[in-house]
């Protein structure tokens, strides 16, 4: 049977996750979160390539995917061309909906919220050129969201203010106020998605692309053989480091068909495992 490995730095790619269930019900999703290194956007991106190549193929080692979803901005603009020359299987990844953004725009003018350092690296600049050159691109580099999705995930309200800051941050750019269409640079926001539709000014079209990126796994994964033999049991949930609040996670990830059972922290390096986090 085929079978999936979604990869992010923390709960953001749940959100692909959840998109793959309704899509491809019956298939095996894994789950591997990075957090022993979380954000990935406040780190250098020397040691995020380096450690995303040799992690993810540990990864697959061990639980043998037939493709890998790369459900984090980050990672995907910064190792996706090296994981796909490193690995002989399929990889989709997430990356900014700037093409997306300039076909619903009406006004020319389009605003990306993601990391500060997907915002600050050159990919952005290139999709921009590339994908809508005619129109004006304003990102803001929100620090605050992705630790306000992971509460959100936890079932905690987003701090409004807080929210209010980040909106500003992109809506009250010289010329903000003619943003018309906002894209997500970063999957964890798939969370506030609702908080920041209620919270940004009115008539701007919010774009997700989630629902994007498990249509493309769902096309890779129909159209190609498994390239390794996928690995058999249970669904597994792996963070490389014990969330510290862990129990606050197991209602989100019920909802997604991950049991308490399911958990184990990922050890990477020499001796590769994943143990089990239990009750």
């Amino acid at each position: 049977m085929a079978r999936i490995l979604a990869f992010d730095s923390g709960i953001g790619g749940l959100g692909v996750v959840a998109q793959l269930r309704a899509l491809l019900p019956g298939v095996p999703i894994d789950y591997l979160a990075d957090t022993a290194v979380y954000p990935y956007g406040e780190q250098p991106d020397a040691l995020l390539r380096h450690r995303i190549v040799t992690l993810l193929g540990q990864a697959i080692a061990r639980l043998r995917p037939s493709v890998v979803v790369i459900a984090c901005n980050t990672a995907s603009t910064l190792a996706l061309d090296s994981l796909r020359a490193t690995y002989g299987i399929p990889f989709v990844g997430c990356v900014p909906p700037i093409k997306w953004a300039a076909d619903h725009t009406r006004t020319g003018t389009i605003g990306l919220l993601a990391t500060r350092a997907t915002v600050r690296r050159p990919y952005l600049q290139d999709l921009h050129a590339r994908f809508a050159p005619r129109c004006t691109l304003l990102a803001h580099g929100a620090r605050g969201l992705a630790d306000m999705a992971e509460r959100a995930f936890r079932g905690l309200p987003p701090d409004r203010t807080q929210l209010a800051i980040e909106l500003d941050g992109l809506f009250g750019q010289p010329g903000g106020a003619a943003i018309d269409v906002v894209g997500i640079g970063c999957t964890h926001y798939t969370f506030l998605l609702d908080a920041l539709r209620e919270s940004g000014p009115a008539g701007v079209t919010w774009l997700d692309p989630a629902p994007a990126v498990a249509r493309q796994a769902a096309r890779v994964l129909t159209e190609q053989a498994p390239a390794i033999p996928c690995a058999t049991g249970g669904e597994r949930v792996c963070f490389t480091a014990l969330p510290p609040d862990f129990p606050a996670l197991l209602p989100g990830l019920g909802r997604l068909g991950y049991g308490a059972d399911a958990l184990s922290v990922f050890t990477a390096g020499e001796n590769t495992a994943a143990h089990p986090i239990g009750n």
